[in-house]
This record gives structure tokens, sequence and C-alpha cells, in this order.
């Protein structure tokens, strides 16, 4: 029994040595967190080149879209910002000379535009649709830099045989060609075939 007192005993002691904290001068502190702030998102670059049929012969329309980091940023509704861009339209004729060619960005339909387009919104797509009265009419659309948005105005681009301009913000969206797509099946139809 005496023996088993002093096991008990030692083991108290160890169990309470254990049991002691070490002491430390060291202080410990959190690193501060760095918030990154993150770059305006760039929208893809579309390229796209057509043969188009039009007063019997066959001319080439190009269509460049591209980010341009000069012009004011845009953003979505959710205030993520984006580059805002420029699309290039040129028309080719035969021969490969230019017919015609012009730089269009959101500044170009500005009378065509709501308040608040202007102010967020991005230069999205142009895209040729078809031939009529000699003309050739293209869809061009300003709106919300999101491509999950469908918040974006369209407009009808004309140029006649003259290479004279019309532009009007189309109401009757659903009279273009392709135009009855979602916005989703738009975006991706415009990546594909610029």
């Amino acid at each position: 029994m005496k023996y088993f007192a002093i096991v008990l005993s030692v083991s108290i002691c160890f169990l309470a040595a254990c049991k002691e904290e070490k002491k430390s001068t060291d202080i410990i502190t959190q690193k501060p967190m760095v918030v990154k702030k993150t770059e305006p998102v760039t929208m893809e670059a579309i390229n796209n080149a057509e043969a188009v049929k039009w007063l019997g012969k066959t001319y080439t329309v190009e269509i460049h879209r591209y980010s341009d980091k000069e012009l004011p940023k845009t953003r979505d509704e959710y205030g993520v910002e984006y580059f805002d861009n420029h699309i290039e339209v040129k028309v080719l004729r035969p021969d490969g000379t230019e017919f015609f060619g012009r730089v269009f960005n959101k500044q170009s339909f500005h009378e065509y535009l709501d308040e608040a387009t202007i102010k967020d919104g991005a230069m999205l797509a142009f895209r040729f649709t078809e031939v009529k009265n000699d003309c050739l009419v293209f869809v061009a659309s300003v709106g919300s830099p999101d491509a999950m948005s469908d918040d974006y105005i369209p407009l009808i681009v004309t140029i006649s045989r003259m290479g004279e301009i019309n532009i009007k913000r189309d109401n009757c969206i659903d009279e273009i060609p392709g135009a009855e797509e979602s916005a989703e099946e738009r975006d991706t139809d415009y990546d594909e075939s610029f």
C-alpha cells in the first residue's frame, strides 16, 4: 500500500508539472489583409470576315471588336468595371480595295441611347444580317458588358451603295433575322461569328 501511495504521489506531481504553462514573451499578431484592386475586365476580342453577295459582286465584310483602355470604363449592374470597346467595320470590294471603313464606339450611337446606357453601357456587337434595297444591313448593340445580361439597346445600321450610313434604334427586334435568340445565345453567336 505504501508502494501504491508513492506511485500515486509521483504521478500527481508529474501531472502537475506537465500542466504548468510555459510563459512566452512572443507577441502574436495577425497580418493585415491587403485588398487588391482588380483591373477592369477586358471583353474578348472578336474578328470576323464574311463574303457577301451585293450589287452583283462578292464583297467582304470585316468586323473587329477590341477593348480600348483609353475609353471611359463601363460597369455592369453589380458594379464590376469593364474596358469599353471599339468595333471596326470594313467593306472590301472584290479586288480587295476598301469601299467602306469606320470605327464605331458607344458615342457613335449617343443620340439613340438612354442615360444609363450612355453612363455604364459598352459597345457590345456589330453583325451583318442581310442585303435589302441595295443596302447592307447590320445590327449593333450597346448595353451591359456582362455577357449573361440581356440589358442592351439594339440598333439597325445600313450602308448604302454610296457609302452613306443610316442608324436607327430597333423597336421591332423580332423582325431582324436571328434576333429572337436569348441573351446567352446572342453573345455566343456574336463571339463565334466575329
